[in-house]
């Protein structure tokens, strides 16, 4: 896929903000961190393995895949199959290529662009995940049915995605850690960001427009590990775009201040198993409507 002119649009992308975020500063801190980021939810990513119940054969479509760690998941499980991976990122897909090269594995490729608008041959894929990597969406519903056409009769949806900011201690105590005073904002519902897909009755109704049926939704509870120890964590934490965010505006006193009480807060999680905080996911499943029943 070549490049746009510089500054111009990019055609292939309708989800221009976040586009702008994956493609830059947000996507080259997981490109730089892959193993970190994707360590802190390999409990979750069992899970979405489960219900993709993969038998060897599929051609597997992978939404927002990252640095490709379900990708390469999914394809090693569909060893006489296939799998796509799609995301934003150019420095996560360069890292996703590299590490499925290094792995050895050829039935699996990579390609830059927005699955909104991407435009997947009708019927190409018996099976669509995405392990936190649809909650992005400008126009989920347009996002949705576009994936819907890539599946083949039959064809099967497994998402994850995160539950209500409250149900996620890890998100509220780096929060309230950074917070050194202030009243944060909550983050306002049913827009694109990690909790795209929280709302469970929007996102049915999303998935029944959409063209999706059998929908179903099912509580993940596994703790996220963040590091080792303390300084494991902080190290990775502090540099979180949340962190960034809530700590750019403060003075250097406060700012100080401001990590001092996450170590303290990185410090109070830790046990033998490393630094874990409560966190909460959607599970969710369907099937594309055309297709039979399972």
């Amino acid at each position: 896929m070549t490049s746009p002119a510089e500054g111009s649009p990019d055609p292939g992308v309708a989800n221009v903000e976040m586009a702008a975020a994956w493609d830059g500063a947000e996507g080259d801190h997981w490109a730089d961190h892959a193993a970190r980021y994707e360590a802190t939810s390999s409990r979750y990513q069992q899970s979405l393995l489960r219900a993709a119940s993969i038998s060897g054969g599929e051609a597997i479509l992978d939404v927002g895949c990252g640095t490709g760690g379900s990708t390469r998941e999914v394809a090693r499980l569909a060893s006489s199959g296939s799998a796509l991976g799609i995301d934003l990122s150019t420095r996560m897909l360069e890292r996703a290529r590299a590490a499925a090269s290094v792995e050895g594995l050829t039935n699996v490729r990579f390609e830059r662009g927005d699955a909104q608008v991407f435009p997947f041959p009708d019927g190409a894929f018996d099976l669509a995940i995405s392990a936190f990597g649809a909650m992005f969406f400008a126009d989920p519903v347009a996002a949705f049915a576009n994936i819907a056409g890539s599946l083949r009769p039959q064809g099967n949806l497994a998402l994850l995605g995160w539950r209500e900011l409250p149900r996620n201690e890890w998100l509220v105590a780096i929060r309230d850690a950074l917070s050194v005073g202030r009243e944060l904002p909550m983050p306002p519902p049913g827009v694109p960001g990690p909790f795209g897909l929280a709302d469970e009755q929007r996102t049915e109704r999303i998935l029944t427009e959409a063209g999706f049926v059998d929908i179903d939704f099912e509580e993940v509870a596994e703790p996220l590990r963040l590091g080792d120890d303390a300084d494991h964590a902080f190290s990775f934490v502090s540099t979180f775009g949340i962190t960034r965010g809530l700590t750019q505006d403060l003075d250097e006193v406060t700012r100080a201040a401001a990590l001092e009480a996450l170590h303290a807060t990185l410090a109070q999680h830790q046990s033998d198993d490393g630094v874990l905080f409560g966190a909460s996911a959607w599970l969710i499943t369907a099937r594309a409507a055309s297709a039979p029943a399972l």
